[in-house]
C-alpha cells in the first residue's frame, strides 16, 4: 500500500497548482486523475485524428486572463518549464447586423478611437467605465489571492497600488453606495446607465452573461469586470494551447518528486473511526494512504454525496448533505462545445477587418435582447433558435496548432442541460442525442456564416460535445465549466457554502480546491494556490498566523512609505 503526505483527487489545473505548492513546502504528493491525461478542463488534444490529423484543439478552456492577476506563473517559475504566453491584441471583435462592429484593443485609447467612429459619447463613457472597473479589479485582486476567511493573508496581499485602487472605489460614502449598486444591479441595467449604442452594449452584455445567466439577472453586473481585464492584465493564450500550462505544471511537479497517476478514478474517501481522513480507494480496489490529508479538486456536492460514506459525513456535519443537495443546485444553463478543423480562417468580409483583427475572442451577439433571449431560453429547457456565440480562431495567433495553412475554430454557445419535454431520452436522460447535436451545430454554423460566409465551405471536420458529454468527460455538474454557478449567492464567503469557504471541510484532514471554491472558475490557479496555503496553515496554525501577521505589518509599512512590491 503506497503512502504519501497528501493525496489530491483530480489533476485539473487547480489540483496541479495546489500540488506544486505543497511539494515546495516539503510534502510528498500523489495526484489521482480519472482520465488518461492530466489537465481537466485545460487540455489540448488532437481530438479528430482520423478526419483531421495534426489539428489540436482546446477542448474546454482557451482564454487565459485571471491567471495574470495572481503570482502563480512567477512563483512556480513555469516559464522555466516551457510555458510561454502569447498576448492577444486586439482582444475582442463583435460584428453587428447594422454593419458596425466593436473592436477592442488592449489599449483603452485605441479602443476609444474605434468606438468614436460611431458614437462620441459612448467612446468617452467607455474610458470612464473601464477605468472604474480596473480600479475595482485592483481593489479586489488581493481578496481573490487568499482564502476569504484569511484576513491577515488578504491584508498582506495589498501593495501601494491596491490600496490606491481601494481608496478610489471605496473612498467616500457615495463611492461605497455606488459599488453596492453595481454589485446588486443587472448587466442590462448597468450598461443602459452607461451607453447608448448596441454596438458597445451587446458584447459587454455577452461577456457578463458568460457567468451563465441572462444579462437581466440581478447580482451579476460584476461580470462587466471581464472587459476591463481584457485591457489589464490583458488576454493571453499559451503557445501550444491550454495544455501547455498543464505540461509546465506536470514538469514542475515531477521535477520536485511529485507523482501523477492517470486512469485512477477515486471511488471512496476513506475516513477512520476518529473521523479523520486517511486515504482513498480507486476503482480497481487499490487504496492509497495519506499521512497528512486529502485534497479534492472535484466539486463539494459530488465529493460528499458520492465519494464519502454517508455515516462519515453525518458524523462530521449532520446537516451538510441536505444543505449540499438543496442549496447547491446549478441552473439549467450549460454549453454546447464545437471544434472545427478548417481549410481557411473565417472571413468577415463585410466588416473590412484583416485576419489580425480576429486573434482575440469573436462574439456573435446582435444586441442585448439577443443575448437575453439566448440565455433565457435555457432556463425553460429550450434550445435558442438564434444562438449567441463565443468563437476563437486560435491558429491566427499560434499556427502550430494546425497543419500549415489550415486553422482550428473553437465555438461555444449556451444551451439547456435538460431539454424540456425530453426527460428520460438521450444521454443521461437529458434529451441530448447525436441527431440533436448535429442539428444544433448546423444552426450555430448558419448563424456564424451570416457574418463569415466562407465558414461552411471551409469545414474539414467537426467535433460536437453536448452538456451531458462534458459532464461525463470532465465530471462537471450539468456540464458547467465553473462546477458551481458563479452568481452572487455562490461567491467569496458563500463558495461553495459558508461552512466550506476556507477550503477546509468538517472531515478532519479533507480539503477542497477547484473551480467550485473561491474565487471560482476559469484559468487562474488561485483556488489551487489558496487551498495549498490554507492546508499548510492548518498544519502549523500558530507559526503561520505569526508569519502572516508579520507579512501584513510589512505590507502596511510598505504602503505607508510608498514602496511598491514591483519596485523592489
Amino acid at each position: 500500500m503506497e503512502t504519501y503526505d497528501v493525496i489530491v483527487i483530480g489533476a485539473g489545473h487547480n489540483g496541479l497548482v495546489c500540488a506544486a505548492y505543497l511539494l515546495e513546502a516539503g510534502y510528498s504528493v500523489l495526484l489521482l486523475e480519472s482520465r488518461s491525461l492530466p489537465g481537466g478542463a485545460a487540455t489540448t488534444e488532437e481530438a479528430l485524428p482520423k478526419d483531421a490529423p495534426g489539428f489540436k484543439f482546446d477542448l474546454c478552456a482557451i482564454d487565459h486572463e485571471a491567471i495574470h492577476l495572481g503570482p502563480v506563473v512567477e512563483e512556480l517559475e513555469l516559464t522555466k518549464y516551457g510555458l510561454e504566453y502569447l498576448p492577444c491584441d486586439p482582444v475582442l471583435f463583435c460584428p453587428q447586423p447594422d454593419g458596425t462592429n466593436f473592436l477592442a484593443w488592449r489599449s483603452v485609447e485605441r479602443t476609444r478611437k474605434e468606438i468614436a467612429r460611431y458614437s462620441d459619447r459612448d467612446a468617452r463613457k467607455y474610458v470612464e467605465f473601464i477605468d472604474y472597473w480596473q480600479h475595482l479589479n485592483g481593489a479586489l485582486a488581493p481578496i481573490f489571492n487568499a482564502s476569504p476567511m484569511a484576513l491577515l493573508d488578504i491584508a498582506g496581499n495589498y501593495d501601494r497600488e491596491n490600496w490606491q485602487d481601494l481608496w478610489t472605489v471605496f473612498g467616500s460614502r457615495n463611492k461605497v453606495l455606488d459599488f453596492v449598486h453595481n454589485l446588486v444591479t443587472s448587466p442590462t441595467n448597468l450598461l443602459n446607465e452607461w451607453f447608448d449604442s448596441e454596438t458597445v452594449k451587446a458584447p459587454l452584455a455577452c461577456l457578463a452573461a458568460q457567468i451563465g445567466a441572462p444579462p437581466s439577472q440581478k447580482g451579476i453586473a460584476i461580470g462587466a469586470m471581464r472587459m476591463a481585464m481584457r485591457h489589464d492584465p490583458g488576454l493571453f493564450r499559451p503557445r501550444g494551447g491550454s495544455g501547455a500550462l498543464v505540461a509546465a505544471l506536470v514538469r514542475r511537479i515531477e521535477d520536485r518528486g511529485g507523482k501523477i497517476l492517470t486512469e485512477q478514478r477515486v471511488e471512496r474517501v476513506l475516513v477512520n473511526n476518529a473521523g479523520r481522513v486517511e486515504g482513498v480507494r480507486v476503482g480497481n480496489g487499490t487504496e492509497y494512504r495519506a499521512n497528512t490529508g486529502v485534497i479534492s479538486n472535484i466539486d463539494a456536492r459530488r465529493l460528499f454525496l458520492e465519494l464519502c460514506d454517508r455515516v462519515d459525513v453525518d458524523c462530521a456535519a449532520p446537516k451538510l448533505r441536505e444543505t449540499l443537495e438543496r442549496r447547491i443546485v446549478n441552473n439549467n444553463e450549460s454549453v454546447l462545445k464545437i471544434d472545427l478543423a478548417l481549410s481557411e480562417a473565417p472571413q468577415f468580409m463585410a466588416y473590412d477587418r484583416p485576419d489580425e483583427a480576429l486573434v482575440g475572442s469573436i462574439l456573435i451577439a446582435d444586441s442585448v435582447n439577443h443575448v437575453e433571449k439566448a440565455h433565457a431560453f435555457c432556463s425553460f429547457g429550450e434550445i435558442p433558435s438564434d444562438p449567441v456565440l463565443y468563437v476563437v480562431c486560435p491558429t491566427l495567433l499560434d499556427p502550430s496548432l494546425a497543419p500549415e495553412g489550415k486553422h482550428t475554430l473553437w465555438v461555444e454557445c449556451f444551451v439547456p442541460y435538460q431539454i424540456a419535454h425530453h426527460e428520460g431520452l438521450g444521454l443521461k436522460g437529458t434529451g441530448w442525442t447525436e441527431e440533436l447535436k448535429a442539428e444544433v451545430c448546423d444552426r450555430v454554423l448558419d448563424k456564424l456564416a451570416a457574418y463569415a460566409p466562407n465558414i461552411q465551405r471551409s469545414v474539414i471536420a467537426r467535433r460536437i460535445e453536448s452538456p451531458p458529454e462534458l459532464e461525463q468527460r470532465l465530471g462537471l455538474a450539468k456540464g458547467s465549466p465553473y462546477q458551481i454557478d458563479m452568481t452572487l449567492d455562490r461567491m467569496i464567503f458563500f463558495r461553495p457554502l459558508a461552512e466550506l469557504a476556507d477550503y477546509k471541510t468538517p472531515i478532519d484532514g479533507l480539503f477542497l480546491t477547484g473551480a467550485g471554491t473561491h474565487p471560482g472558475g476559469g484559468i487562474s490557479g488561485m483556488p489551487g494556490r489558496n487551498c495549498a496555503r490554507a492546508f499548510i496553515q492548518n498544519q502549523q496554525p500558530f507559526l503561520e498566523k505569526l508569519t502572516d501577521a508579520q507579512n501584513s505589518l510589512v505590507s502596511l509599512l510598505r504602503s505607508a512609505l510608498g514602496i511598491n512590491k514591483k519596485d523592489e
